[in-house]
C-alpha cells in the first residue's frame, strides 16, 4: 500500500471513532412509549365517555351517540286515526310536515277514551282511569309522572293549555277541557298550587316563553282547545291552527340555535282503528323519513326518558321500543 493511501485510510478510521464517541443514546429508542390509559383507550360512546344515567347526549341502546336534545315540545290533537289525516286534502299543512320530516306510520294509542291516553303518555300507566272524568276522588293518578323526573334531573317543564281561564284550572271551562290537561290529575303537582300555577299555564304564555332558549322549558306539553284539537271542529280547523303555531315554534331560538324536537301526535283514533299519526319535526328530527316500526304512547315517553337519561316510570315505558330511528 502506498504511503498516501495508508494515511487516507487511517484518517477515515479516526474520524469514525470520533463521531461514534460524540453520539448520545436515543431515549425514544431505548424506552418504549407508555401504554394508553383506560380512559383514552375507551371507544367513543363507551361508559368511560358517558356514564350510566348521564343526561342528553348519552349513547342510545345501539351504542350510537347523538347530539343532546335541548327541548322537546309535544302537541296532542284529538280523536283522529291516521287514515283520516294522511293524504287528506283538508290537512295540507300536516301532510307537508309529515312528508318533510319523520313520520311514524305504525303508532298506536293505548286505549279509549281520551284521558287514559294522556295519563299513559305522561306517566307510563293509565293509573286505573277508564273514562274522561274530572280530577278528584277516584279520578286521581296516584303515580309518578314525567314532570317529577324532569325536575329531579334539573330540567324545566310546562303544560300549556289553550283557553284555560287561569293557571292550574281543575275544571272544564269551554272550550278548555281539563281531561286534555293530564298534569291536573297528579297530586304531586296539584297539591302545591303555587308550583302548579307556575307550570300549568294558559297557551297565551307560550309566545313570550319562545323568545329565548332559556325561557322555553326543556319539556313542553301543548293541548289545543276542543275546537282546534279537531275534537269538536273539522280536521281543516286543526290543520289551520297548527299552520300558525308550528312555524312560530320552529322559528324560535330554541329551534334555530339549539337541537330541539317537536312532536305532533293524537290522543286516540276512532273505534277499532287506534292507529294515529305521529310526526317528529325540528332540527333533531330525521328529514323525509317514514318508520313502520310498532310504536305507541309508551314509546314516546320512553324516547324522552332515553334521550335525557331518565329512569323509566313503569314497565310499560321501560319495555316499549324507543323511537330513535326517527332522530338524526
Amino acid at each position: 500500500m502506498s504511503r498516501s493511501l495508508a494515511a487516507f485510510v487511517i484518517g477515515i478510521a479516526v474520524l469514525a471513532l470520533i463521531m461514534a464517541g460524540c453520539a448520545s443514546p436515543d431515549p425514544v429508542a431505548t424506552h418504549p412509549p407508555p401504554s394508553p390509559s383506560p380512559a383514552s383507550s375507551s371507544p367513543a360512546g363507551s361508559p368511560a365517555d358517558s356514564p350510566a344515567g348521564s343526561p342528553a347526549g348519552s349513547p342510545s341502546a345501539a351504542g350510537r351517540t347523538r347530539p343532546g336534545i335541548d327541548h322537546v315540545v309535544i302537541i296532542v290533537e284529538e280523536n283522529k286515526p291516521a287514515s283520516t289525516i294522511l293524504s287528506n286534502p283538508a290537512a295540507p299543512y300536516i301532510n307537508k310536515l309529515a312528508t318533510e320530516n319523520a313520520l311514524a306510520t305504525n303508532y298506536q294509542a293505548i286505549t279509549h277514551p281520551s284521558l287514559p291516553n294522556y295519563i299513559a303518555l305522561t306517566s307510563g300507566t293509565t293509573a286505573g282511569i277508564t273514562d274522561d272524568c274530572s280530577p278528584g276522588g277516584a279520578c286521581t293518578a296516584h303515580v309518578a309522572n314525567i314532570a317529577d323526573s324532569i325536575e329531579k334531573s334539573g330540567r324545566t317543564w310546562k303544560m300549556y293549555a289553550e283557553s284555560m281561564p287561569a293557571p292550574c284550572t281543575p275544571e272544564d271551562s269551554a272550550p278548555y277541557a281539563v281531561r286534555h290537561n293530564p298534569f291536573m290529575y297528579y297530586p304531586a303537582i296539584t297539591n302545591n298550587h303555587t308550583s302548579c300555577a307556575a307550570h300549568d299555564v294558559p297557551l297565551a304564555q307560550l309566545s313570550q316563553d319562545l323568545k329565548t332558549p332559556t325561557t322555553l322549558p326543556n319539556y313542553v306539553f301543548i293541548s289545543p282547545n276542543i275546537c282546534n284539537d279537531m275534537h269538536d271542529c273539522p280536521v281543516a280547523t286543526g290543520d289551520a291552527w297548527l299552520s300558525h303555531l308550528v312555524p312560530e315554534i320552529l322559528a324560535s331560538p330554541a329551534f334555530t340555535t339549539q337541537n330541539s324536537l317537536l312532536v305532533i301526535t293524537w290522543d286516540e283514533g276512532e273505534g277499532d282503528n287506534n292507529t294515529i299519526s305521529t310526526i317528529f319535526a325540528g332540527p333533531a328530527a330525521r328529514p323525509r323519513y317514514k318508520s313502520s316500526q310498532a310504536y305507541n304512547h309508551y314509546s314516546l315517553l320512553h324516547t324522552i326518558e332515553n334521550l335525557w337519561g331518565l329512569a323509566p316510570l313503569t314497565n310499560n315505558d321501560k319495555n316499549a321500543p324507543t323511537m330513535t330511528d326517527m332522530l338524526k
